[in-house]
C-alpha cells in the first residue's frame, strides 16, 4: 500500500465541515467532530469494528484565577487490510473551571470535549485535515493548478510585451514579423484582433498612397 494513500483520502475538509474561531487568544479553524467520525467510519468501518479508540488517562491542572483545566489521553485503533494499528496516541483538553468576565464557570462537558480533541489530535496523525493544518502541503492537483497559474502569468507578461511591440508597427511586413514570433499569442482573442485592425489601418493606408501615386 501507498504510504501515503490514507493521508491523501483524509486530508481534504469540505466547507460544510468547517468553522472559523476567534477567542481572542488566537484564530483558525475548527473542524467538526462528527465529520471526523464519519471519515474514519468511510475509510475504516463502523466504530467498534473498523476502528475504535481506549481512554489511558485524563487528569487536571491549576490553571490562572482559580481556572481548572482537563485533560484526556486516547489510544486509537485502526483495521488495516486486516490487521489492527498500533495504538495512535492523542491527547486533548479543554476548560474545567473556567475563569470568565463574570467569574468562574463550571463546564460540565469539559471531559467530552477533551475526549473530541484527543480523537482530532490522534487522528491528525493519520493525515486527517491536513489541508487545514498544512495548507501550503501539494498534491499532483495543487501542482497542476500551480503549473497552470505560473502558465497564465507568463503567457499575460509575454502579451503585455507583444501589445507592446504592436504600438511601434509601421509596415505591413513589420506586423508580419510580430504575428509570427509571438505564436503562442495567435489564438488570444486580443493579440488577434490589434493585429487585425492595425493590419487593416496599414492596408488602408498603402493602398491611399498607391492611389496617390498613380495620379
Amino acid at each position: 500500500m501507498d504510504n501515503l494513500n490514507i493521508y491523501n483520502k483524509v486530508r481534504t475538509v469540505p466547507e460544510e465541515a468547517q468553522k472559523q474561531f476567534n477567542n481572542g487568544r488566537f484564530s483558525g479553524t475548527d473542524i467538526n467532530p462528527m465529520w471526523r467520525i464519519k471519515t474514519l467510519t468511510e475509510r475504516f468501518g463502523p466504530c467498534g469494528i473498523g476502528w475504535y479508540y481506549e481512554e489511558t488517562d485524563r487528569w487536571t491542572e491549576q490553571g490562572t484565577n482559580g481556572s481548572v483545566m482537563a485533560f484526556m489521553s486516547i489510544n486509537l485503533y485502526v483495521k488495516v487490510e486486516g490487521e489492527w494499528s498500533k495504538p495512535i496516541m492523542g491527547t486533548g483538553g479543554n476548560m474545567l473551571l473556567d475563569d470568565t468576565k463574570r467569574g468562574l464557570r463550571n463546564n460540565d462537558e469539559a471531559y467530552k470535549m477533551a475526549l473530541t480533541d484527543a480523537l482530532g489530535v490522534a487522528a491528525k496523525s493519520l493525515g486527517m485535515g491536513a489541508d487545514i493544518y498544512f495548507e501550503k502541503d501539494s498534491t499532483k492537483y495543487t501542482r497542476e493548478q500551480e503549473r497552470k497559474e505560473e502558465e497564465e502569468r507568463e503567457q499575460k507578461a509575454d502579451l503585455a510585451i507583444a501589445m507592446d511591440e504592436l504600438k511601434y508597427v509601421k509596415t505591413i511586413e513589420e506586423l508580419t514579423n510580430i504575428w509570427n514570433r509571438w505564436k503562442a499569442q495567435q489564438a488570444n482573442p486580443t493579440f488577434k484582433n490589434a493585429v487585425a485592425h492595425i493590419g487593416k489601418q496599414l492596408k488602408t493606408k498603402k493602398d491611399e498612397k498607391e492611389r496617390v501615386a498613380a495620379i
